[in-house]
């Protein structure tokens, strides 16, 4: 499989599926005839990053019908709000994490941090956003599949396509620096439940790992994906 560039801010990963460049973490749009759908939406400040990207694709604001959040961190909500407003697409948000994106209640912020990046993270000015579906384990939206992996976050998730062969993974797991990770630790208030939720990976079958970090993993990801796993199993049951 190859990644075509097709502009100054998007990349067209596989048939239908686009990343948007520059946004931090990871912003993916996925293209039907009828509809568009993002999967997260980077740091705050790059709406117009994103909707530039859904021009280039020959589209309008209007076509996104459904912003999908992987889970209520920052780097991934911080652009709710203006498209929302832009576009009005729906919002959907796994149950769990919803009274965090909504405002109801609030992450600590992460223990382990030096000064400067908590001065940093309090920076960004997080602008709350209700939810228009909750999400739950095995709900579906255009096709996808969602998986409940929490301990990143209470409501972390990955999107599965069977049909298309892709894993929208999330923080759960990332292909950073040309290796598997795991999600990243400062920021993982239950990292022994956040390894224990990849098991529901172990059994699924995809070429392409798209995460919420990193660069694509392809092909043949899920077994890369087991391997990686399996590792991390067995060092916890040595510990």
């Amino acid at each position: 499989m190859e990644r075509v560039k097709e502009g100054g801010n998007h990349m067209r990963l596989v048939p239908g599926v686009h990343q948007v460049e520059g946004v931090e973490a990871n912003v993916y749009i996925l293209e039907f005839p009828d509809h568009l759908t993002l999967v997260d939406t980077g740091l705050p400040s790059n709406a117009g990053r994103i909707l530039s990207c859904i021009d280039g694709l020959g589209r309008k604001p209007s076509d996104i019908r459904n912003i999908v959040l992987t889970h209520c961190h920052v780097d991934h909500t911080g652009n709710v709000r203006a498209l929302k407003r832009s576009t009005g697409a729906r919002l959907l948000v796994h149950e769990k994490d919803a009274p965090f994106v909504a405002g109801r209640e609030e992450l600590p912020l992460p223990k382990g941090l030096d000064e400067a990046t908590q001065k940093a993270m309090s920076s960004f000015q997080t602008e709350y956003t209700e939810p228009d579906v909750l999400l739950r384990e095995g709900d579906a939206i255009d096709g996808l599949e969602v998986i409940h992996l929490p301990g990143h976050t209470p409501g972390s998730i990955s999107l599965y396509s069977e049909e298309r062969g892709i894993l929208f993974a999330g923080d759960a797991i990332r292909f950073l620096d040309g290796r598997l990770q795991g999600p990243p630790e400062p920021f993982t208030p239950d990292m022994d439940l956040a390894i224990r939720s990849l098991r529901k990976l172990t059994g699924l079958e995809y070429d392409v790992l798209l995460s919420g970090h990193g660069t694509p993993l392809m092909p043949g990801a899920s077994e890369r994906v087991r391997v990686f796993c399996q590792a991390l199993f067995q060092s916890g049951d040595n510990a």
